[in-house]
């Protein structure tokens, strides 16, 4: 079941989530942890932002769509959970929320410091959510830490007091 999100020039210069919210809060509706676990993973995002063919910046590098993910992190911070991984949009959607510098050799070098704070935030974020929704997910968390280089042990989550 994949989500895909289309986002237009229009919807990203007004901070207009109706495409986001259109998709993502009909599971929300009808959430139980087997419906969220369905749509785990699935959600893609199609970013329609026209460049100028002389401009190198990524996507990532374009504040006012960096400000659109931004506000939409606000309203979704659990949204991690719902991303299609495998298809790089955690890392995509990382790079919307955390500084970085983009190498053409090396590719995307996070600000060490901030993409810490950032991975503790939704590890914190998504526990809590995760609870809520009647969903185990320490091993959903700790594959999504993975994927951006944090390991982190059984411990930290007797902590919190998360399964």
């Amino acid at each position: 079941m994949a989500i895909e999100i289309s986002v237009t020039l229009t919807q990203i210069q007004t901070l207009d989530l109706s495409a986001a919210q259109a998709l993502i809060d009909p599971l929300l509706t009808t959430a139980t942890p087997d419906n969220l676990k369905t749509a785990e993973q699935q959600i893609s995002f199609q970013i329609n932002f026209p460049q100028d063919p002389n401009d190198p910046r990524e996507l990532s590098e374009i504040p006012e769509v960096r400000l659109w993910f931004i506000y939409l992190d606000a309203q979704y911070p659990w949204l991690p959970f719902l991303l299609d991984w495998k298809a790089g949009e955690l890392a995509r959607y990382t790079a919307m929320l955390v500084p970085h510098q983009f190498h053409p050799k090396d590719g995307i070098q996070f600000n060490i410091e901030a993409l810490e704070i950032f991975v503790m935030n939704k590890t914190f974020v998504l526990s809590k959510w995760c609870q809520q929704q009647g969903i185990k997910g320490r091993s959903h968390i700790q594959a999504m830490t993975q994927m951006l280089g944090y390991e982190l042990e059984d411990g930290f989550f007797d902590l919190m007091n998360f399964q």
